[in-house]
Formats: C-alpha cells, sequence, structure tokens
C-alpha cells in the first residue's frame, strides 16, 4: 500500500508534542518526509530527533517533495501557505484557527474545492471520547436546542513561548487561541446552527499589570497586544442561543473547560459527559467516567486526516465549519470595537 508523504511546516511545540508523535504512530500508512521552519537551525534539530530525511530553507520547495503537510505556523500565514500546498497540489491540515479572516478562509475553501484536496482545520477537541459521544447523541437527545453555555477559562496561563501575545502575527489571543476550541467544539455538537448575531467584549487589563503570577513562565505586560479575556452572546437563525467566555487570565478559583445544552427535550454536560431528561414525571441523570485526552485526541485527528487523504475515512473536521467559527470570531471582535451588536451577515470579510 502506497504511504502517504507527509510534511511538517513550522516545527514549534505544537509540532513537536502533538503532531510529530502522532503521525510516527501510523508509519504503515505515513511517512514524515520533509520539514521546514523559518529556524533553520530548529527544524534540523528537529529532525534529527525524530529521523526525518529532508529540512528545506524555503516550505515552496517541500511541497514538491510530499502528499501532504500540516502546517503548524503563527497564523497570519496558515492563508498563505495553505493556497500555496493546495495549488501545488498536496493535502492540508492547518492548525487552528483557520485564518485570521473570513476572506482569507473562504479562499482556502474555493482552493480546496478547485484543487479536489483535503484540508483539515485542528479542532483537536472533537476527537476526545466525551465530545465524541455528545455529537452522536445530541440530535435525539435535546430536541431543538435553546441555550448553549461555553466556558474555557485559565486563571493565569498566558503562553510565553513564541508569539502569541503578538496581534500582527496572531490576529488575537485567549479568544482565538483558547476559546475557538470550545466555540468549534459546541458548534458541531449542535450540527453546526447558523449563526445571526454576536455581542461581544474583550479585555486585557489582568495582563497588562505588572507583577502577575503566570502558570505559563514570564511574559512583557508592557507590550502584550492582545486579549486574555472574552465573553459574548451569541444568537442563532434556529432562535438559540449560547453564552460564550474564555481566558487566558482571570480572577477565577481555577481553570474551568465547559460546554452544556440544554434543549427542548433534555440536555447534556460535555466535560464530564452528563445526559439530563425527563421521563414520566421523573428527573433522570446519565453519567459517564470520561477524562478529557488531549494525547489521544491529536492520534485520533492524524488518523482520520491520513485515511481520509487516502480516500478512506470521511473528513471529519470540515473547512467550511471552521469558517463558521472565524465569523463569529471576527463578529466578537468587531462587537466590542464599535461597541454595539453585530450581524454575523453583515461582516467585512476582510
Amino acid at each position: 500500500m502506497k504511504k502517504l508523504k507527509m510534511g511538517i511546516i513550522g516545527v514549534g511545540g505544537i509540532a513537536q508534542e502533538r503532531h510529530i508523535p502522532a503521525y510516527l504512530q501510523f508509519r504503515d500508512k505515513v511517512e514524515i518526509e520533509a520539514v521546514h521552519d523559518v529556524n533553520h537551525m530548529r527544524a534540523k534539530e528537529v529532525a534529527d530527533r525524530f529521523d526525518i530525511p529532508y529540512v528545506f530553507k524555503e516550505y515552496r520547495d517541500l511541497l514538491k517533495k510530499v502528499d501532504a503537510v500540516t502546517i503548524c505556523t503563527p497564523n497570519k500565514f496558515h492563508a498563505e501557505i495553505t493556497l500555496d500546498a493546495l495549488y501545488a497540489g498536496v493535502h492540508v491540515l492547518c492548525e487552528k484557527p483557520m485564518a485570521i479572516t473570513i476572506k482569507q478562509c473562504e479562499e482556502m475553501i474555493q482552493a480546496s474545492k478547485g484543487t479536489g484536496k483535503i484540508l483539515s482545520i485542528g479542532y483537536h477537541y472533537r476527537f476526545t471520547e466525551s465530545a465524541q459521544l455528545a455529537h452522536n447523541v445530541a440530535p435525539g437527545l435535546i430536541g431543538d436546542p435553546l441555550v448553549t453555555r461555553v466556558r474555557a477559562l485559565r486563571r493565569r496561563k498566558v503562553p510565553s513561548w513564541g508569539v502569541f501575545t503578538n496581534k500582527d502575527l496572531q490576529g488575537g489571543g485567549s479568544l482565538i487561541d483558547f476559546g475557538c476550541h470550545f466555540l468549534d467544539l459546541a458548534l458541531w455538537i449542535l450540527n453546526n446552527p447558523d449563526p445571526y448575531e454576536v455581542i461581544g467584549k474583550t479585555y486585557n487589563r489582568l495582563s497588562k499589570q505588572p507583577n502577575q503570577p503566570n502558570e505559563w513562565g514570564t511574559f512583557d505586560n508592557e507590550n502584550f497586544q492582545v486579549d486574555d479575556h472574552v465573553s459574548a452572546y451569541i444568537t442563532f437563525k434556529d432562535h438559540s442561543s449560547m453564552l460564550f467566555e474564555c481566558s487566558w487570565a482571570a480572577n477565577i478559583k481555577e481553570d474551568v473547560k465547559h460546554i452544556s445544552i440544554s434543549g427542548a427535550n433534555g440536555g447534556l454536560n460535555v466535560f464530564p459527559y452528563e445526559s439530563y431528561q425527563v421521563k414520566d414525571g421523573e428527573y433522570y441523570t446519565e453519567e459517564r467516567n470520561i477524562g478529557i485526552d488531549q494525547e489521544e485526541a491529536g492520534v485520533l485527528q492524524a488518523k482520520n486526516f491520513i485515511e481520509s487523504c487516502l480516500g478512506e475515512a470521511e473528513l471529519i473536521n470540515k473547512p467550511e465549519q471552521a469558517l463558521i467559527v472565524t465569523r463569529i470570531i471576527s463578529a466578537i471582535y468587531k462587537s466590542c470595537e464599535d461597541g454595539t451588536s453585530v450581524k454575523i451577515d453583515g461582516i467585512n470579510h476582510d
């Protein structure tokens, strides 16, 4: 059987800790053929560490050597590299977020459709066991969704490495980096409803203050450029609503990962998985002892991408769904900037 030849573009932490180890578990189906990074020495070190044959100084040269790539660069470069790869006839798994602007996402989707090449986005929480169960049972369990609650909160975990706090390179902070995962997951469980209107607020007062504790190292608070705490109220065309909040830094007791949905027929909680119904006039609750195994989720994401490229499976992380996430993120930032609610259909795609 022909193996998929994989390239890695950007060899920072997410590549070394999630994607490369995951691909190495499927040696019968994929070979990591080449790597590229703007830091060429780091690329060589990673290639040596994982026994990867080729290191390229230019990512366009790498594209000539592989069947698929995994893009792990700063967000600003996601669209450009994805487009170059797709038009070179190469499948793409791009780390989240899909891109910084709606227009870029739409161009990526158009390129994927035009070339017939797979485009997937790295929203790996979909592959956690709780999320898979919730997605499978939600339609029959909850009936029409009414209210969804999403909380992706960290007390003091601002990423101090890389370019996470650089607005030009990343496009945002806690929302575009962390909150996007749980926004995507909630939308997927809800079967991707069409968003209608958003009102949002972004904050970064805590991370601009001096002498703040941070579990993920020291960062430059004086030049902190992005959001560290975000809240939003999102309505959908099916008349359901979502209460959303995310943070890197917030004055709360502890970190929180929460998604719950209340529907006309029942409700569910994702982390940990629970379901709630009324049967014969009595309350009924089901509980499952399922944790959040991000390593396993990363492996399953890699498996789905590999098998989709080989024509053996249906892609789970579809780019059209990731576009909806970016549309809502853009609306939250726009709403805060304008100080008013924003209708999704009226957002400038640039």
